[in-house]
């Protein structure tokens, strides 16, 4: 029997390897908090700090403020040796491949066999990091891409390389979806992985196709009201999303999606942010963090705060108007099937969103379930890309798609070429496999 998980080391102690180390804090194991020292005594200024903010942050990240003595904290100068101590290695430190590479040579130097080693990179390839490393370290090692906030969020992404051994697989997915609590789904080694790959693609393809909903005399607030409750997303919508990531960060997936998507994938010619919206992110206009994005809060002459909108075309801010959906756009078919300028935006948006989560099979999940799962739970849609191609009906996106001559993604294919009607059957306890039969949801 695997032994089990019981002391973690979180490599970062930022953001994500904070909340990292308050999960497994509150889920009882003891852990190791390392980052770079302080130029200045104390040395452990950094992880001290995170740690102090565990204690204060709102919403809560600790379960009990008791757990916080679960966590020891350190430096990556003075500690290393002491990753020998764990059985879980989880390295959340700044995106960027050569930092990753020499912090991981170094923590192969000291940790322990049997040890596990973790990356919560949200975007650079695990076989780029592990090029190279000893057998040892790609057998033991593997993607673990928690969501922000850490606590909050269901999902982790688990991802294997080439030489992951399946054993380091179970003993991680026993431990994710067990202490942890996690909804873990099982992701290939591909850019983005699952729910970046495909949220991403929503987010940009409605960045650039809102200039033609613009040119119609829609604005931002009716393109954010029908990308919210009519096609089951949270009530920040795109733009609303997108103020809250960042422009900055935003920017940079685009770019990443540029140099690594395949030449055809349907994601490349959305691999960049439009003029105008590039113009925002050059000038530091990149959301909630700058004080604002493509909306902010101001206070008024009578000091009452008042929400305004950024209109891109005009360059200028506004106040924000209240946007409702007329009644036939208020579901899903309504509203993506529909054939005026807001229908179209919500189909070039969310309903190339579905295409592409079908041309995507196998190539970043074995199946529609992990897809389906890796949306609901990391971006809290009501319903993952192919149960809202369900709730549209298969039959009228694949006669939508014939009428304008455009060719079935590969999910859809398989649906039609077997003659099923829906991609779950049976209340949704199974699903359309890729060779054409019915499985078991599990």
């Amino acid at each position: 029997m695997a032994k089990p998980i019981e002391q973690v080391a979180v490599l970062g102690s930022g953001t994500m390897g904070a909340g990292i180390a308050a999960l497994c804090a509150s889920a009882g194991q003891r852990v190791l908090l390392l980052d770079m020292p302080a130029k200045d005594d104390p040395r452990n200024a950094l992880t001290q700090g995170a740690k102090d903010r565990m204690l204060t942050a709102k919403p809560a990240m600790l379960d009990d403020a008791a757990k916080a003595a679960n966590i020891e904290v350190g430096n990556f100068a003075d500690d290393l040796a002491r990753l020998k101590e764990a059985d879980l290695i989880v390295e959340a430190i700044v995106e960027e491949l050569g930092a990753k590479r020499a912090l991981f040579q170094k923590v192969e130097a000291v940790r322990r066999e049997g040890s596990l080693v973790a990356t919560n990179t949200s975007g650079i390839l695990l076989r780029a990091i592990a090029d190279g490393m000893p057998a040892r370290f790609r057998q033991d090692f593997a993607v673990t891409h928690f969501f922000n906030p850490v606590k909050l969020m269901k999902l982790v992404e688990l991802v294997p390389g080439a030489d992951t051994k399946p054993e380091t697989m179970e003993r991680l997915a026993a431990y994710l979806g067990g202490p942890l609590g996690k909804g873990v789904v099982r992701a290939k080694d591909t850019v983005n992985f699952i729910a970046n790959r495909i949220g991403c693609f929503w987010l940009l393809a409605g960045l650039n196709e809102a200039e033609a909903a613009f040119a119609a005399g829609l604005g931002l607030e009716e393109l954010d009201a029908a990308m919210s409750a009519p096609v089951g997303v949270p009530s920040t919508g795109l733009f609303g999303l997108v103020d809250l990531i960042g422009l900055d960060v935003l920017g940079l997936v685009a770019e990443n999606l540029k140099a690594n998507l395949p030449g055809t994938d349907r994601g490349r010619r959305y691999a960049a942010l439009p003029g105008a919206v590039a113009a925002m992110r050059a000038r530091g206009q990149i959301g909630r963090k700058s004080g604002g994005g493509f909306y902010r809060m101001q206070v008024g002459a009578d000091g009452q705060r008042v929400k305004e909108t950024f209109d891109p075309r005009a360059g200028a801010w506004r106040p924000s108007r209240a946007a409702l959906l007329p009644a036939e756009q208020q579901t899903l078919a309504g509203l993506l099937l529909g054939s005026d300028a807001r229908a179209r935006f919500a189909w070039a948006a969310m309903g190339q969103t579905l295409l592409y989560a079908a041309e995507l099979v196998p190539e970043i999940s074995d199946d529609i379930v992990g897809i389906d799962r890796a949306m609901r739970w990391g971006f809290a849609w009501k319903q993952g890309p192919f149960e809202m191609l369900d709730a549209l009906g298969p039959g009228r996106v694949i006669a939508k798609l014939r009428a304008a001559g455009e060719p079935l993604p590969a999910m859809l294919e398989v649906l039609q070429r077997t003659g099923a009607a829906n991609f779950y059957r049976a209340d949704g306890k199974e699903f359309l496999g890729r060779d054409g039969a019915y499985r078991k949801v599990a």
